[in-house]
C-alpha cells in the first residue's frame, strides 16, 4: 500500500490533474489569458461563467491561487477591490491549455460521435 501511495505522490499527471485539471480552473485560467489586459475582477469572471456557481468560482480560484497559477491582489479601498491575474507559472501554462483547446476544436465531432444522448 505504501509503494501505491508512493507512487501516486510521485506522478505529475496526477498531480496536475488533482490541483487544476478540473473544467472550472481550466476555463479560469482561460478567460485570465485571454482578457484584455490580463486582469479580471470576481464579478467579471462570475458574468463569463454563468453556469458556475459563486461559491464553486471562489473555491476554485482559491484553489489556483493555492497551486501558484493565479494571484489575488487586494486593494484597500471601500469596498474593497479584488482582481485576478495569471502568475508566471500561470502563464507557462497557457501554450499547453491552448494546444488542448485547439485539439479540442480539430477533433470535436470526432470526441462526440460515440456519445450517446440519453
Amino acid at each position: 500500500m505504501a509503494d501505491i501511495m508512493a507512487e501516486y505522490l510521485a506522478c505529475p499527471i496526477r498531480q496536475v490533474l488533482s490541483r487544476f485539471g478540473d473544467k472550472w480552473s481550466m476555463l479560469v485560467l482561460y478567460m485570465l489569458h485571454t482578457s484584455e489586459t490580463g486582469v479580471l475582477r470576481f464579478n467579471e469572471i462570475r458574468r463569463l461563467m454563468t453556469d458556475c456557481s459563486q461559491k464553486m468560482l471562489s473555491q476554485t480560484l482559491k484553489n489556483l491561487e493555492q497551486s501558484h497559477l493565479v494571484h489575488r491582489e487586494v486593494y484597500p479601498e471601500v469596498p474593497p477591490r479584488v482582481e485576478y491575474s495569471l502568475t508566471d507559472t500561470g502563464k507557462s501554462l497557457m501554450p499547453v491549455l491552448t494546444a488542448l483547446i485547439d485539439w479540442g476544436k480539430e477533433h470535436f465531432n470526432d470526441v462526440l460521435t460515440d456519445i450517446q444522448v440519453g
